[in-house]
């Protein structure tokens, strides 16, 4: 019996990955898992009452495009926030970013461009839904360094031309996951500036752009309507996993030009799974509540500012921009996980987990990546005593 051999070389994903490099091992004190990047700051308190309010609505199909109030809860966010009008045509809530992020480039991505087999390019390192992504369409994944040397972003305006002109989707991730760099107005003037010059669509990834460090990320759809760019050319992803700790609701959108979102509704309508009603009613007051996201990035900002105290003396440390990860350099990450684990309990994600080789080159393998979601006291003492094990 045959399988497809698109997916034959994907790596095991990072979890499990991480599972068997350190779960045949004991830990060397109390486990603090610091390896995924799951908010553990408080929920909204006024969304209970919320859902209890709507509970009935389980009992029927919910709307796969999103429901009004949620809607207007994310077009009104999206004013407040970018200072972009936002057509409710043009807008699509998600069942989270993952499926959106995918389903995207299975709407989007042409089955060939210029009459070859088209591009899609990738940060390195990177969310893995990416890639993917890019072999579910029988894409070439290209996957470009976001490295110190680029500012950790991927510098698209590097490749040869003849890459550039098969690119149908090109990913980006502002702030980046996993090193918390921003891209700039201008960074993102430049790239929809070459995304217009070789034809080719940008996913924006923003999921943290509520997190940040001393100011707000710009978007990418902010940015081109500031340039009156077409229409079509940038499509942005949210949610309001990191930006309301709400993980588990599984709640995202998908904003675009019209052409875009008509299609990516139409897969939906074929293949997805709509959020159900009453937990759209919760993320509708989510969205419409700027309270709890501002004290919940104070609380970041704390951690920033602790982080940047305990690890200032470790050699190439730099604090994120925005986000909640710390993009530590090590010598080699699988072996500073395992150390780490071994030796103090603390659990963190080798950074050649979330990376390619490129080259016989792995921009990641020097690197750990440490979520501070947990509350600060313990992120205070984890971060000691893995600056202690591994530096001291």
């Amino acid at each position: 019996m045959a399988f497809p051999e698109r997916f034959s070389n994907l790596p095991e994903y990072a979890f499990p990955r991480l599972r068997a490099l350190l779960d045949h091992h004991p830990s060397g004190g109390a486990p603090v898992s610091m390896s995924i990047g799951e908010p553990r700051h408080e929920m909204p308190g006024f969304l209970a009452e919320v859902l209890g309010a709507h509970l009935d609505r389980f009992a029927v199909y919910p709307a796969n495009e999103g429901i009004p109030p949620l809607l207007d809860a994310i077009r009104g966010w999206m004013a407040r926030r970018h200072g972009v009008q936002v057509e409710p045509g043009n807008l699509m809530v998600l069942n989270g970013t993952r499926e959106g992020l995918f389903n995207a480039a299975l709407a989007l991505c042409p089955e060939a461009k210029q009459g070859r087999r088209p591009v899609v390019l990738i940060p390195n390192p990177f969310y893995q839904v990416y890639a993917v992504a890019a072999l579910a369409v029988g894409a070439e994944p290209v996957f470009v360094p976001a490295t110190a040397d680029t500012g950790h972003l991927p510098d698209y305006t590097s490749l040869p031309v003849g890459i550039l002109d098969r690119v149908a989707l090109a990913y980006l991730c502002s702030p980046a996951n996993p090193q918390g760099a921003v891209a700039s107005e201008a960074y993102l003037r430049d790239l929809i500036a070459l995304a217009d010059r070789h034809d080719f669509r940008i996913l924006a990834d923003e999921c943290y752009s509520e997190i940040w460090r001393d100011a707000p990320p710009p978007g990418a759809l902010q940015v081109a309507r500031a340039m009156d760019a077409d229409p079509e050319r940038v499509v942005m992803f949210n949610s309001l996993s990191k930006r309301s700790n709400l993980p588990g609701l599984r709640s995202g959108f998908v904003a675009g030009g019209p052409e875009c979102i008509r299609r990516i509704r139409q897969l939906r309508a074929y293949a997805g799974a709509p959020l159900p009603e009453p937990l759209q009613h919760v993320a509708a007051a989510a969205w419409a509540d700027e309270e709890h996201v501002s004290a919940s990035r104070a609380r970041y900002q704390q951690k920033y500012a602790l982080a940047d105290r305990i690890l200032a003396q470790v050699p190439g440390y730099n604090g994120p921009e925005a986000g909640f990860f710390l993009w530590i350099p090590v010598e080699d990450g699988e072996a500073a996980a395992l150390r780490l684990w071994r030796e103090t309990g603390i659990r963190v994600l080798p950074g050649a987990y979330l990376s390619r080789e490129v080259a016989g080159e792995n921009p990641g393998r020097g690197f750990i990546r440490v979520a501070m979601v947990t509350p600060i006291d313990e992120i205070e003492d984890a971060l000691k005593r893995l600056r202690n094990c591994l530096f001291g």
